[in-house]
Parts: structure tokens; sequence; C-alpha cells
């Protein structure tokens, strides 16, 4: 259950990783950018929502499972934990979590706008 629960945690490291830094590897690949922009939208959803994350829910589950209370155990989970879930106050990860997306959202206006002034040029 212990590794259930670090990989759970590194899928969960992963998504964070793409919700944040996606709109940078996406461009020209239609499909993961829709991918990414429905992933932002679950992202805002989630930080500004009462809904919890499903990956967080995996993760305490199987951290219980295996014995640990919930974000303690394995180094490796305590650095990913320390990664994921920073010390920071609630408000300012919404904060932040909100403007990531916001950010990228703006990317995507930026590359929909330009892609539409070549198409009524060309």
């Amino acid at each position: 259950m212990a590794a259930a629960a670090t990989l759970i945690l590194l899928v969960h490291l992963i998504w964070i990783a793409l919700v944040i830094f996606g709109a940078l590897w996406t461009r020209g690949h239609p499909i993961w950018t829709t991918f990414h922009i429905l992933s932002l939208f679950w992202g805002i959803a989630v930080e500004a929502g009462p809904w919890p994350c499903p990956l967080t829910l995996a993760e305490q589950f199987f951290e219980t499972k295996a014995g640990y209370a919930a974000f303690h155990g394995s180094f490796l989970l305590h650095i990913l934990d320390s990664l994921v879930y920073p010390d920071l106050p609630d408000w300012l990860i919404t904060v932040a979590g909100v403007a990531v997306c916001a950010f990228n959202l703006a990317i995507y206006a930026w590359r929909f706008r330009t892609w539409c002034m070549h198409s009524h040029t060309s």
C-alpha cells in the first residue's frame, strides 16, 4: 500500500506540473491543448470550490491502508508531500492556483487571437 500511495503522489505531482506548465508543452497539439484547458478548469474548480481532489483522497486512502498517518511515511513520500502540499496558508495556495490557471488561459487566448489574425489574412 505504501508503494501505491507513493505512486499516486508522484502522479499528483506530475498532474500539478501539467496544470502549471501545460500551455508551454501543448503548442501545435490540439488534443493535448484540449486536455490541458479542461485540466485548468478542473484546477480552478478544485482550488476555488469546496470539492476535494480525487488524487488527494486516493493518497490519503492508501497512506491510511499502509499504516501511515495521512501525509507521512517514507522519505520519498515526505519529499513528494512537501512539493504537492506546501506549508502555506490555504488562501495563498488558492490565489496561486487560480493565478497559474489564469496565466495559462491567457496564453491560450493569445494563441487563439494570433490564429484568428492569421486565418483572416490568409
